[in-house]
């Protein structure tokens, strides 16, 4: 039947394997990702992604903790806010704060495992997806033109584009969660010296535990790390395979 051989096709299409990419490129990318990320003006107009994997973080974690989410808010300004409603103490509230610094890290990690077996179309197709769901949490006009904007990108990469060109735009937005998870971690704690962030995530976690605010700023650099180091090994596969190395 030619809807089952088109579904299959497609399942096939999502599943397969690409070849492995250009060492050169795994390295352009990686220099392309820091370079956005550690310059002002490109890392100020990228943010807005690693936004997005830190409300979804807050977001991911509420439901499943079990509370009720009542909406989540991105700003032009690279900011974000996700309501939920249930008990303001104990484990699901702490995990919820816990989740969002070191959601673009994990999110970054999960997408270098997947292009580690070369899974590009699966890697920007889940990223479609994901990004759907959460469009209907949005509750202002720039989170939803935001995240539009983002999947209409993704999606037109994933459908349109070359191979080479999946393969580029895939590891580069990896290579940026990566790097992207670890400059918030920075910005919050010298924020945080400054006494203009009171009510940050481990300023509240600082007050629904034994543990300080620094504990958790600690924390979450920690994890960040740790994603950027696990996944650059992952990404780099094709530059240690082709040095005679393996992982």
């Amino acid at each position: 039947m030619p809807l089952i051989d088109g579904l299959t096709t497609l399942w096939d299409k999502l599943l397969s394997a690409q070849p492995d990419p250009p060492p050169l490129l795994v390295l352009l990318t990686a220099v392309v990702a820091l370079v956005v990320v550690a310059t002002r003006l490109p890392w100020r107009i990228a943010r807005n992604a690693v936004t997005i994997a830190h409300e979804g973080g807050h977001a991911l974690v509420a439901l499943l903790t079990g509370r009720k989410l009542r909406g989540i808010r991105l700003h032009s300004d690279t900011s974000g806010l996700t309501l939920s409603a249930g008990r303001p103490t104990g484990p699901g509230m702490i995990l919820t704060l816990l989740a969002g610094y070191v959601a673009p890290s994990l999110v970054g990690l999960a997408g270098a495992w997947l292009l580690a077996g070369n899974r590009i179309t699966l890697l920007l197709w889940v990223a479609v997806a994901l990004l759907l769901a959460m469009l209907v949490l949005i509750r202002n006009v720039f989170g939803v033109l935001s995240l539009l904007v983002t999947g209409g990108v993704v999606l037109a990469v994933s459908w349109y584009a070359s191979p080479q060109v999946q393969a580029a735009f895939a590891w580069t937005s990896v290579w940026f969660l990566l790097f992207g998870g670890v400059r918030p971690v920075l910005e919050l704690q010298r924020m945080r010296s400054r006494g203009r962030m009171p009510e940050s995530d481990a300023d509240q976690l600082a007050r629904l535990t034994p543990f300080p605010a620094l504990f958790w700023v600690t924390v979450f650099m920690l994890v960040s790390l740790v994603a950027l180091g696990v996944g650059a090994l992952l990404l780099a596969g094709p530059i240690l395979t082709d040095a005679g190395l393996t992982l």
